[in-house]
């Protein structure tokens, strides 16, 4: 697989377009007014205490008090660790469990506890915190609240598997466990060594910084967007990383020189006058990212639709009509839409629950193929997911783990017209609604006056061209002359009647 990193800078804001053989696999934007918090450590204040819920509100200084729930706190080292790292296998030396006390038993009002965003702010909710603190580093995720190892289950290689494991093992010390990432593979110890060096001096900072401080308060800022890039995606594997800021570059340069030496020949400063984006056709392929159809490259399609409580999938076959038998078609259809959909979940950063419509099936042999597509494509998906087997109805259940905004919810705002339903009012409706507005108007009217409407040129054409006799019909009605004027200016369902 070809991956490309392109960074594009900007006084207001940083976009990084992760593209994987061609198509736009990731999307992140970090703008320097709204920067993400996930990641940071805070010393906050219990605000309030939620035994019914058993969680608590924390106040850490932002403009809504953050979430944390029992399962996120405790008062002992966790039996299992809490990370962001997906798919991992762990390995517990000495598993220890304990009895988890209720929140009401381990919380009080006005308390200062060390915590973690988990979550950013989304919509209306607040922060998500966690009291299980993970620092990630380029090699590993050291978790100080726990006494575990682990290693991610992306490295496939048994032997591989083993040297790290043998490896991580030697290097477990009492002050905290940790997990060994995807770039570890084919590291050497020592490298992994200063790793976990560096994150366990970085947490005595942390807990030296915490202890003197006041909550709320930030004890610890997380890297910003761009060196979070080069640290979790930048792989012997990455083709380039194409940047277009010279003071960004360098720092990339300094970054990647004391990580990755070996990479730095990947990294290049773009000098052309053509945006970068523009260049490599990414803007194009956001704009696609945004629009509700996605086309398959048979023909079909699959449609994307948001609520509120989760997302629908709907697959069709669209124009592909296929070769042999609609069963065939259906199964080459479905497909093709697997590995698309997970892209699509990954790049629009689609978390929570989601509901996937393949086209129905007879063969149960073809259902347990698109479910094993769809698994396979989910192995590339950083983010934790939940799969239930593909219905008899061909519905596929699923979650994901959702960590910051949307892709829509970043770079889209409600519509003021429609107020997010997605539809608006046909110009048949709306002149039909006129009609009634004005047969109301009448009884207000004093004799000889005219009625004015202005509404939308859509609108009043079809009242001139396919309601007139319904017009002259509703004068000699109310007795009275309706003007009809077309107004550029409002919207399709907005309309204004007066007097003169």
């Amino acid at each position: 697989m070809k991956q490309d990193i392109f960074i594009n800078c900007t006084p207001q804001e940083s976009r990084i377009a992760i593209v994987e053989d061609g198509s736009l696999a990731d999307f992140l934007v970090e703008r320097k007014q709204e920067r993400g918090v996930a990641g940071n450590v805070y010393k906050g204040k219990v605000a309030r205490v939620l035994p019914g819920m058993q969680a608590a509100f924390v106040d850490i200084g932002l403009d809504k008090a953050a979430f944390i729930h029992v399962s996120d706190f405790s008062t002992v080292p966790e039996a299992s660790p809490s990370t962001t790292e997906d798919e991992i296998i762990f390995e517990r030396p000495k598993p220890v469990q304990h009895r988890r006390l209720p929140i009401e038993r381990q919380l009080s009002r006005g308390q200062e506890i060390l915590v973690q965003v988990a979550k950013d702010p989304i919509g209306m909710k607040g922060a998500r915190l966690t009291s299980h603190i993970s620092l990630p580093g380029r090699y590993l995720v050291f978790m100080p609240t726990t006494n575990h190892v682990g290693i991610s289950r992306r490295i496939e290689d048994d032997k591989e598997r083993k040297r790290l494991k043998e490896i991580a093992l030697s290097l477990l010390t009492d002050e905290g466990g940790f997990i060994l990432r995807t770039a570890s593979e084919e590291r050497s110890k020592r490298e992994i060594q200063n790793d976990l060096g560096f994150l366990t001096k970085l947490w005595g900072r942390i807990q030296n910084k915490a202890e003197g401080a006041a909550a709320p308060v930030p004890i610890h800022q997380d890297l910003d967007l761009i060196a979070r890039t080069i640290r979790d995606f930048f792989t012997t594997e990455t083709h380039q990383v194409v940047i277009d800021q010279m003071k960004e570059y360098r720092r990339i340069l300094d970054f990647v020189g004391h990580f990755m030496p070996r990479l730095k020949s990947k990294i290049a400063l773009y000098t052309q006058a053509e945006p970068i984006m523009d260049y490599y056709g990414v803007e194009e392929k956001i704009t696609k990212a945004l629009e509700r159809k996605v086309w398959l490259h048979s023909g079909g399609y699959i449609t994307i639709e948001r609520t509120e409580a989760l997302t629908a999938i709907d697959v069709n076959t669209g124009r592909f009509v296929g070769k042999r038998n609609q069963e065939e078609t259906i199964l080459k259809t479905n497909l093709e839409a697997a590995p698309e959909i997970v892209r699509q979940l990954r790049l629009r950063n689609v978390g929570g629950i989601i509901i996937i419509d393949f086209i129905d099936m007879e063969k149960e042999g073809n259902r347990k193929k698109v479910y094993e597509a769809l698994k396979e494509a989910i192995k590339k998906d950083k983010a934790r997911t939940n799969i239930l087997k593909i219905s008899e109805l061909g519905l596929v259940e699923m979650t994901r783990q959702r960590t910051r905004e949307s892709l829509e919810n970043m770079l889209l705002g409600p519509c003021p017209y429609c107020e997010g339903r997605g539809r608006i009012k046909s110009h048949i409706t709306v002149a039909y609604e006129i009609l009634r507005a004005i047969k109301r108007e009448k009884t207000h009217l004093e004799d000889g006056k005219r009625i004015v409407v202005r509404l939308h040129p859509e609108v009043a054409n079809f009242l001139y061209d396919e309601e007139s006799r319904g017009l002259d019909h509703l004068e000699r009605e109310i007795n009275h002359k309706i003007i009809i004027k077309a107004a550029e200016n409002l919207h399709h369902d907005q309309y204004e009647i007066s007097t003169i």
